[in-house]
């Protein structure tokens, strides 16, 4: 069975060189060089051509990238995936809290991409695991797979470009205000985990908006929700303890866990176009029972 990744579009310019229209569709250099001489191919009508190859408008050109191998270290694993949407391009899943993203030396076995690369074996997808959006380990809620390293390529150059959008709800100690942060994160010079506003550190933007103020046992809390406007580590947990409103169960950087045993924030909005089509896509997913409980 041929599983390797296909993508296949019409030529649109009478003589076009085949290199100059495979470009236009957002295939890298290196991704030709992998399809060359790794296994791939570039396809005409259904022939083989190289990209020298002048192109007649309506041809159908098909690449068909080489297969990818799994990454070094990574164990495949069968375990729970929550799906939000999946096509031969994309995976958006709703990650649960107390699961890590990636594997590390803490926690080795049992994160997202241990379960999506036991997922793709089942499935003979022929690609290993391309995280778009991470989440930190206890954050819960939506998060973005790529299926092979060209859909990667394709949302690294939107991430830069800033038109994938997420928004994350959180409950904070306090009653916060409506507010935009900007304000520059980097690493603390103690730590190798924790981050701080500081002005060395690289740009970073969040809006806050109030859901809703609320009190336990006389002490005010803020239902809250966030936009981001870039995709620093810990963005949204430092940016909230520099005002002063640290997120409940976040004790790393000055939250109680009184009421929860982990910082209290969800993806709740991951909003993309979609890389090959081009459609708009939305996703949402509802607060987890912890933070619900809380809220109410």
């Amino acid at each position: 069975m041929d599983n390797r990744f296909t993508v296949t579009f019409k030529a649109e310019q009478q003589g076009q060189l085949l290199r100059e229209a495979i470009s236009r569709f957002g295939i890298s250099k290196r991704a030709l060089t992998a399809i060359k001489f790794e296994g791939g191919q570039i396809l005409v009508n259904g022939t083989e051509q190289n990209v020298r190859y002048a192109l007649q408008i309506g041809d159908e050109i098909t690449i068909k990238f080489p297969k990818e191998q799994m990454s070094d270290g990574l164990v495949a694993q069968q375990g729970p995936l929550n799906i939000v949407y999946e096509d031969e391009t994309l995976l958006v899943l709703n990650k649960p809290p107390y699961m890590s993203t990636i594997p590390s030396r803490e926690h080795p076995n049992a994160s997202v991409a241990n379960f999506v690369a036991g997922y793709f074996e089942k499935q003979y997808i022929a690609s290993t695991v391309h995280i778009v959006t991470r989440l930190d380990r206890d954050t819960s809620g939506l998060l973005c797979i790529a299926k092979h390293r060209h859909i990667h390529h394709l949302t690294g150059l939107m991430q830069r470009a800033g038109t994938i959008h997420r928004q994350y709800e959180a409950i904070v100690h306090g009653h916060v205000e409506k507010q935009s942060i900007i304000a520059p994160i980097g690493r603390k010079d103690t730590s190798i985990i924790e981050r701080e506003v500081r002005e060395d550190g690289q740009y970073a933007h969040t809006d806050v908006s109030v859901v809703k103020h609320f009190m336990i046992d006389d002490k005010p809390y803020s239902h809250i929700r966030l936009k981001l406007y870039t995709g620093r580590t810990h963005q949204i947990r430092v940016h909230m303890a520099h005002i002063g409103h640290p997120l409940v169960g976040d004790e790393l950087y000055g939250g109680s866990r009184v009421l929860l045993a982990r910082q209290a924030l969800h993806c709740v909005q991951l909003q993309l176009a979609h890389p090959v089509s081009g459609e708009l896509l939305i996703f949402s997913s509802a607060l987890p029972a912890d933070m619900q409980e809380i809220v109410k």
